[in-house]
């Protein structure tokens, strides 16, 4: 996990970050969203910025925030969509590191700006994106 999220925050131009990942099952996943978010129903992914900075050595850092995935949830749809765990973890790890960098898919615009990055990082990382129309969610 340090690896690829190291991968796509590098793809983004940050290499002088901190965040958090929880990989966890639907049942936190659902208790989080509906505390924080006020929706009792599991999810994909939740990010949850921090947008504080520290300095440590001489050097700046930034704290983005934590990270939340629901493995059981990215499992059935990498065999729904019939593509691998790793592609969806770093679709979804993508997705919520945009959200702790500010991006957002409220409107449509949005949608489309928040959807290209997360390919642009997948394909700079290597991965096949040929067939991702099924990512859109239904945005």
């Amino acid at each position: 996990m340090k690896s690829i999220s190291r991968d796509i925050l590098g793809a983004l131009g940050f290499d002088k970050v901190e965040l958090s990942i929880l990989l966890t099952d639907n049942d936190t996943i659902r208790f989080l969203k509906n505390k924080y978010f006020g929706i009792d129903e599991p999810t994909d992914v939740l990010a949850f910025p921090m947008e504080d900075d520290l300095t440590a050595s001489g050097k700046r850092f930034k704290i983005l925030g934590d990270i939340v995935i629901s493995v059981p949830t990215a499992l059935e749809m990498a065999n729904l969509y019939g593509v691998t765990l790793d592609f969806v973890i770093a679709l979804l790890l993508t997705h919520g590191i945009l959200h702790l960098l500010g991006y957002d898919h409220e409107t449509k615009e949005e949608a489309l700006e928040m959807d290209k990055k997360t390919m642009d990082v997948l394909k700079h990382l290597g991965y096949d994106i040929n067939n991702v129309e099924w990512y859109k969610l239904g945005r």
